[in-house]
C-alpha cells in the first residue's frame, strides 16, 4: 500500500529524468535539508559532455533578461498541493461533457493540468493582459505559499470573488511596468509549452504594448526556430480620428508551434466572397461549383509538343500537361470544359468541392471585428455585451480551423468572455468535429457599478459561465438534427486549496500503520472533491466518465470503466473490497485509492493486502 502524492508534478525532477535519459552518468545523488536522498546533477560532468558549446562566466552572449526571471523559472517548475473541487450545480450535464471550465489563478491551474494533460493538448489559444496602463498583471509572490498571501492581501470577497482592485492598475509610473508582465507571462508560457503535443500549436494575442517582449520570451520559452507566423489582425473596420498620431485598427496573434518539424496547418475554408467571383456552374453540372484551369502549357515549358483528339474529332497540337488517354478520361467523367462552342482551347473543371481550401495570409482584415463580438455577446445576453473588447467568434474559428483537427483539445487560460467556448461548439456543429475546451478564469469581481453586476454577474465566471450555456442552447437550435449529439455542456472545477490537512505533506517518515490511522482530510471536503484530486495522479483527464455505485452501502467511484476504483467512505469492509477485485481479469482495476480511516476493523486492516494479493495483485493500491 503506498501514500497517494496529492500534489502536481515537481518539474525540476521531471527535467533530471530528461537529462538522464541523455546523460545517464550526470545524474548523482545527494540529500536535501530533512535528510532524504534524492536525484542531482552533476554539473560538472555535464559540462564536459557539453564542452565545446557552453559559455564561461562573463563571457558575452545573446540574451533577454529582466528582474526577477530566475524565480518565475523557479515558479514555474514549483509543484503545487492544490487541487481542482468540482462544482455539480454550476456545470451544464457534468455526468457526460467533456469540457471543462475552470475557475482559478492560472499559473496554479495549469501546474495541475501538467499531471494528465502533458503533451496532449493539440491547440492553444489566449488573450492575456496587453500591459496598456489600464489593465493588471497577476500578482505572484514567489516567496509565500498561496494560503498566507490570500489571508494577507485579501484576494478574495465574503463570495470567493477576486477583488480586481487588489491587483493595482500596472500603469507606466511603476518602475516595473514591462518587469511585473514579464514574471506573469513567463512561467505561464514554459507550463503552456509542457501541455502541448508534439505537433501543437500556441496562438497569443496582443498588441503593441508588449508585442516585442513577448516575441522574446516566447523565442526563448518556445524556440525561435518554433515561430510560425506573426499574424496582423484588423480589430476595427472603422478609424477613429481622436489619435495623437496615427489610428491604431490593427492587433497581432503570435504563432508557435511545440515542434515546427511536426507541425501540420490546415487551409481554411475559402470565403463567400471569393467563392461567388470565383467559381461558378453554368452548365449545372452535378458535382457542384468549379473553376477551369488550362490543359496547354506555356510555349516555353519543358512539355515536349504533341497532338491530342478533341471530343469532336479536332486535332490540337501544343505542349500539353496530360496524354491522350487521361484526356479522354477527362471527357468520360465531365471534366473536360471547351469554350466558344467547343472550338476553343481545353481546360479542366477544378471542383470546388475537391479542394483542400486555402493557404492563408498574414494580413487578416475581413475575419471579423471587436464591434462584432460586441454584437455577438449583445445578441446572447439581450442587448448587453458586458466586454469592451472581446474576440469574435470568427476570429477564433479561424484560428481553430488552422491549428486543430476535429478530436483535439484546446485549452485557452485567458478564457475571459468564454469567446474560445464558444467557436468550439460553433465549429463542432459546423463540421461534426468533436473538440473539447478546456477553460480556465481567474473570478474577478465585476465593478458594482457595471452593468454585468447590475445583471446580477458578481464575477466574470460568471458571466463566462452563463455565456457557453445560452450560446450551447443557440446552437442546438440553430442547426437542429445535425447538432444533435454536440457537446454543449461543461464541468466546472474551482481551485482551492488541498483537500488535506498539511500533516499529510509532513516530511517525516510515515509507516505502513500510520497511514491508516491519520484523519488528514479537511472536515468541509466531499468524496468527489477527493476523487479529483486523485485523478490527475492516475493520469486520467479530468472530464473522464464517472460512474457512483453503491456497494455495501458504501458509494464506490468507478472511472473510465474500472481504471480506477475509489471509495472514501469510512468503515469498508473486506466484503466490499471482494466485490470490486474478485471479479474477472478484464474488469479489475488498475488503480484502488480509499481513506486512512476507511477500513471497518483492525481485522479488515490485517486481511487488506493478502486479499489484493490473492485476488488483484496487479491493482496499485493507493491511501489517502
Amino acid at each position: 500500500m503506498e501514500k497517494a502524492n496529492m500534489h502536481s508534478l515537481d518539474m525540476v525532477n521531471e527535467n533530471i529524468k530528461k537529462i538522464g535519459n541523455l546523460f545517464p552518468e550526470c545524474v548523482t545523488e545527494t540529500v536535501d535539508e530533512n535528510g532524504n536522498v534524492k536525484a542531482a546533477i552533476d554539473f560538472e560532468k555535464l559540462q564536459e559532455n557539453l564542452s565545446h558549446a557552453t559559455i564561461g562566466e562573463g563571457e558575452e552572449r545573446y540574451q533577454f533578461t529582466w528582474p526577477g526571471k530566475r524565480e518565475a523559472i523557479h515558479n514555474a517548475n514549483a509543484s503545487t498541493s492544490m487541487t481542482l473541487r468540482p462544482c455539480k450545480e454550476e456545470s451544464v450535464d457534468f455526468d457526460n461533457t467533456e469540457n471543462l471550465y475552470i475557475e482559478g489563478d492560472n499559473l496554479e491551474v495549469l501546474k495541475l493540468l501538467q499531471e494528465n494533460y502533458l503533451g496532449k493538448v493539440k491547440m492553444i489559444y489566449i488573450d492575456p493582459p496587453y500591459n496598456t496602463g489600464n489593465d493588471f498583471v497577476y500578482n505572484d509572490d514567489f516567496k509565500e505559499d498561496t494560503e498566507s498571501f490570500q489571508s494577507k492581501s485579501g484576494m478574495y470577497d465574503e463570495d470567493g470573488n477576486m477583488l480586481l482592485q487588489n491587483f493595482e492598475k500596472n500603469t507606466e509610473s511603476n518602475g516595473r511596468f514591462h518587469t511585473d508582465w514579464l514574471n506573469m507571462m513567463y512561467p505561464r508560457l514554459k507550463i503552456a509549452r509542457n501541455l502541448l503535443s508534439d505537433g501543437g500549436v500556441i496562438f497569443i494575442s496582443i498588441d503593441d504594448n508588449e508585442q516585442e517582449n513577448l516575441k522574446k520570451i516566447c523565442d526563448e520559452v518556445l524556440g525561435g526556430g518554433n515561430h510560425v507566423v506573426s499574424f496582423c489582425w484588423r480589430r476595427r473596420k472603422t478609424q477613429a480620428n481622436l489619435s495623437k498620431f496615427v489610428s491604431q485598427v490593427h492587433e497581432y496573434i503570435l504563432a508557435y508551434a511545440k515542434n515546427i518539424s511536426t507541425l501540420s496547418f490546415n487551409r481554411i475554408p475559402y470565403s463567400k466572397e471569393y467563392i461567388s467571383k470565383t467559381f461558378g456552374n453554368k452548365d449545372n453540372d452535378p458535382k457542384g461549383l468549379y473553376q477551369t484551369g488550362p490543359l496547354a502549357r506555356p510555349a516555353n515549358s519543358s512539355n515536349k509538343e504533341y497532338t491530342l483528339t478533341m471530343p469532336n474529332g479536332r486535332k490540337i497540337t501544343a505542349k500539353w500537361s496530360c496524354n491522350q488517354d487521361t484526356f479522354n478520361q477527362y471527357v468520360k467523367e465531365g471534366r473536360l470544359f471547351i469554350p466558344k462552342d467547343g472550338e476553343g482551347m481545353p481546360r479542366i473543371k477544378i471542383y470546388l468541392s475537391e479542394l483542400p481550401g486555402m493557404i492563408p495570409n498574414t494580413w487578416l482584415d475581413d475575419v471579423a471585428s471587436n464591434d462584432d463580438a460586441a454584437r455577438m455577446i449583445a445578441s446572447i445576453f439581450g442587448s448587453m455585451a458586458y466586454f469592451d473588447y472581446s474576440k469574435p467568434i470568427e476570429l477564433i474559428n479561424f484560428i481553430l480551423n488552422l491549428g486543430s483537427d476535429k478530436n483535439s483539445i484546446i485549452l485557452d487560460f485567458f478564457s475571459g468572455s468564454a469567446t474560445t467556448a464558444h467557436a468550439v461548439m460553433q465549429l463542432n456543429a459546423e463540421d461534426g468535429g468533436k473538440r473539447k475546451f478546456i477553460c480556465v478564469q481567474l473570478p474577478e469581481a465585476t465593478a458594482e457599478d457595471s452593468e454585468a453586476y447590475k445583471a446580477g454577474y458578481k464575477n466574470i465566471c460568471e458571466i463566462g459561465k452563463e455565456r457557453i450555456r445560452r450560446a450551447g442552447k443557440k446552437i442546438k437550435e440553430e442547426f437542429g438534427e445535425k447538432a444533435k449529439d454536440l457537446d454543449i455542456g461543461f464541468r466546472v472545477l474551482k481551485l482551492a486549496e488541498s483537500n488535506m490537512k498539511d500533516v499529510y505533506y509532513s516530511p517525516a517518515e510515515t509507516d505502513s500503520a500510520d497511514i491508516f490511522d491519520a484523519n488528514n482530510v479537511k472536515e468541509d471536503r466531499t468524496p468527489l472533491d477527493l476523487l479529483f484530486q486523485v485523478m490527475p495522479e492516475c493520469n486520467l483527464p479530468l472530464s473522464s466518465k464517472i460512474e457512483e455505485r453503491t456497494i455495501e452501502g458504501k458509494t464506490v467511484y468507478f472511472v473510465n470503466g474500472n481504471y480506477l476504483v475509489a471509495c472514501f467512505d469510512e468503515g469498508i469492509t473486506e466484503k466490499l473490497i471482494k466485490a470490486v477485485i474478485d471479479v474477472p481479469d478484464s474488469d479489475k482495476p488498475y488503480y484502488f485509492y480509499m481513506r486512512g480511516l476507511g477500513l471497518e476493523s483492525d481485522k479488515v486492516l490485517d486481511n487488506f493486502e493478502q486479499l489484493f494479493v490473492h485476488y488483484s495483485p496487479t491493482t496499485k493500491r493507493k491511501v489517502i
